[in-house]
């Protein structure tokens, strides 16, 4: 199977978090391009392709934490699998959250899979590179 580089929007707002999913993807050798966002207001900016991100590509895949600024990731999700034009992006939630209600209301609001983070360093890139070689070995992702 050939296997081309997907887009990845990570929405994170901690700094250690988006250091380890980077390196997680660095090491890989598939070239995935991450994209980092701090918060929901930016997230949907980029999705759109708003002000600052009128350039951005559309992501093949959004990795999504719950517990954001501004607009948290419950929101985000909503709006996006509400949205037509990106209704159709998988969304992984990547959260600390291990709250029964959060893993609900995130598959009802549509989320693609739930992944609680690891709080372990070698565990959280383990599962941040299973994530990528599933949605890049897998699963067939629509064109953007």
């Amino acid at each position: 199977m050939l296997v081309h580089p997907i887009e990845v929007l990570l929405v994170e707002d901690d700094p250690g978090d988006v250091l380890m999913t980077k390196e997680a993807f660095e090491e890989h050798k598939l070239g995935n391009r991450l994209h980092v966002v701090s918060d929901g207001v930016e997230a949907l900016r980029f999705l759109r392709r708003e002000d600052e991100f009128a350039d951005a590509p559309r992501p093949h895949l959004i990795l999504l934490d719950l517990n954001l600024p501004r607009k948290d990731g419950r929101e985000v999700l909503e709006e996006v699998k509400a949205d037509d034009d990106l209704a159709h992006i998988p969304i992984v939630v990547l959260t600390t959250s291990e709250a029964e209600e959060d893993v609900l209301r995130s598959y009802r609001l549509h989320a693609n899979a739930y992944v609680p983070k690891p709080v372990d360093f070698d565990q959280f890139i383990r599962v941040v590179r299973q994530i990528d070689d599933f949605f890049v070995t897998v699963v067939r992702l629509p064109k953007s």
